[in-house]
């Protein structure tokens, strides 16, 4: 490959989100050229068992979902490169027509007619021993993605948040007990939450635990049994059973690369223009998890991957042709 390459369309990123994107941008003969990362596939890759991604009657794996969306844009003509971008230049004035730059870790420097970015979002971890084992063997972070695995069965949510209370009622209409771990003597989440929670019957709350250590048992495989966590208070240990923990402490956006090029919200994810993929600097578009603080699911994913490799194109089309109607 040569240092420095001419691109119409550049995807940051490699999960659903960009994979759409890049089999859209392809299919309209845009030459897309995707850059990955380190990490192709995105969260999928550490997911197992996918029940809820439409056309597929059966359990599937993450990562051979992910597998198929690559090969399918890869067919379709989209250019995937494993590549981590170091940095980004997206700033430029109204109605100047140079080419976005894009440098990466092995030296390349891209120029971007238009760029969409799909770098997604991680969930935050306690980090904890085994906690890397565990995930996808009775440890989540994802109730929506995961919950259906625990009908009858007895949870564990970990955090304080909005996020964790909503898991916590979310989960409370499938498993059979929901037991909510927090560091502290009250929520944060918000009041109305709160209250909901506070009537669930089957829902219970263990103030003032720090989480220390999980459980599990490796016959005949790995799979989580509960969690070990310290009374704050009293400094007593306490083994807490469960058939699940879901880690509700939050979710960080891939956003460090573009703060000060293109404009975040106050929780760091990319602020793009309702119903649209638009950023707030033209010819940037964001989709999926970084974009996305609400849903974050797969499927809602790679709608907006399509949606914004539909709007890249109709912009690039309207620059070359300014007179053209969106």
């Amino acid at each position: 490959m040569s240092n420095v390459q001419h691109r119409q369309i550049v995807i940051i990123g490699g999960g659903p989100a960009g994979y759409t994107a890049a089999i859209y941008a392809a299919r309209a003969m845009r030459e897309p050229l995707l850059l990955s990362g380190f990490e192709p596939g995105g969260q999928l890759t550490i997911t197992t068992d996918v029940e809820n991604y439409p056309g597929f009657a059966t359990a599937i794996q993450g990562p051979w979902l992910m597998e198929q969306m690559l090969e399918q844009a890869q067919n379709v003509g989209a250019q995937i490169e494993t590549d981590y971008v170091t940095s980004v230049d997206f700033v430029r004035m109204p109605h100047e027509h140079r080419p976005f730059v894009i440098k990466t870790d092995s030296g390349l420097t891209i120029l971007a007619d238009a760029v969409i970015v799909a770098t997604g979002a991680k969930a935050k971890w306690l980090d904890l021993p085994q906690e890397q084992r565990l995930r996808g063997f009775g440890l989540s972070a994802c109730a929506t993605c995961d919950g259906f695995f625990y009908r009858k069965k007895r949870v564990i949510v970990i955090g304080g948040g909005n996020s964790a209370i909503e898991e916590a009622l979310y989960l409370s209409e499938i498993a059979d007990q929901v037991t909510i771990v927090h560091r502290r003597d009250s929520f944060r989440a918000e009041k109305i939450l709160q209250d909901r929670v506070f009537a669930k019957r089957n829902i219970k709350i263990l103030w003032n635990r720090h989480p220390l250590d999980y459980l599990f048992d490796e016959d005949p495989r790995i799979s989580l049994t509960g969690v070990r966590v310290q009374n704050k208070e009293t400094h007593v240990l306490e083994n807490l059973s469960a058939d699940g923990v879901f880690i509700a402490i939050g979710h960080a956006p891939e956003t460090h690369l573009f703060r000060g090029q293109i404009e975040l919200k106050s929780n760091g994810y990319i602020a793009v223009e309702p119903g649209t993929s638009r950023t707030s600097q033209e010819g940037i578009f964001a989709a999926g998890d970084v974009a996305d603080d609400i849903y974050r699911q797969a499927v809602t994913a790679a709608a907006m991957g399509c949606m914004a490799a539909l709007d890249a194109d109709r912009w690039l089309k309207q620059r070359a042709t300014p007179d053209a109607k969106a």
